[in-house]
């Protein structure tokens, strides 16, 4: 498969639902051919896979990992390429997110946060540089608003989004002239799912202290990672915020 601007091989983690899906289903619209990969999101890496090879056949395939287990990670650039032929594409977007406060933080939750936010991006950029380099490809991770202004009470969480865009930075400067490294900085976006902390008192502050006095959608995410992958030739080693202002109004 020879890839040109619209036909590319993307391999996304943690595709199968929210912020996620939206990426993928942006990036389809736009030609690309996906490998979503999953941990325990079946039912819904499932639907969306028969979803978008109901579009377009063949274009879209599923892989189940669990990114903590560091050694497999390689497996999942392997399964691309074998599958679709090459690979263009890593959007590192899987994360696992929840509070993390002094006095109750132990390794677990530290092995936890860090591996899925930051270890698991690492190790799984090493294992597709010489595909991207191949290719001129680029990886695009999905960090986080707070990194300049932590959250109270999610230090492990910030710690490690604050690595990922070092992380970011330095594959820009490893991979470069051929790869491309970039981030983009989600703010409030789509709330967490069974979390009693975000009420609807806590969601209108969080509102009122956004430029734009809304809330975004899945989709201005989606829609900046395309924008980074089809549109951003020399841009590099940057980190987009996607966030409505908000950064600048905490």
């Amino acid at each position: 498969m020879i890839a040109n601007n619209t036909n590319k091989v993307v391999l996304i983690t943690g595709g199968a639902k929210r912020v996620g899906a939206a990426i993928c289903r942006q990036l389809h619209s736009q030609g690309a051919s996906l490998m979503i990969h999953y941990r325990s999101s079946t039912n819904e890496a499932r639907a969306l896979q028969a979803e978008l090879n109901l579009q377009r056949a063949n274009s879209v395939a599923i892989i189940q990992a669990d990114l903590l287990d560091i050694i497999n990670l390689p497996h999942l650039v392997g399964q691309t390429i074998h599958h679709f032929g090459r690979l263009d594409v890593l959007i590192n977007n899987a994360s696992t997110y929840y509070p993390s406060e002094i006095g109750h933080i132990d390794e677990t939750k530290w092995q936890d946060l860090m591996g899925s936010n930051l270890k698991a991006p690492l190790f799984l950029s090493q294992a597709a540089a010489p595909e991207l380099r191949k290719n001129h490809g680029c990886i695009v991770n999905i960090t986080d608003m707070h990194v300049e202004r932590p959250k109270k009470g999610y230090i492990v969480y910030s710690v490690a989004k604050a690595g990922l865009v070092t992380l970011t930075k330095s594959l820009a400067h490893e991979l470069g002239p051929e790869v491309r490294v970039n981030a983009v900085a989600p703010g409030p976006v789509q709330w967490p799912e069974d979390n009693p902390q975000f009420d609807e008192v806590y969601r209108q502050r969080v509102i009122n202290q956004t430029l734009l006095k809304r809330v975004g959608e899945p989709e201005d995410i989606a829609k900046a990672v395309g924008f980074l992958i089809y549109d951003a030739p020399f841009v590099t080693g940057h980190v987009l915020a996607v966030d409505g202002g908000r950064s600048l109004n905490l």
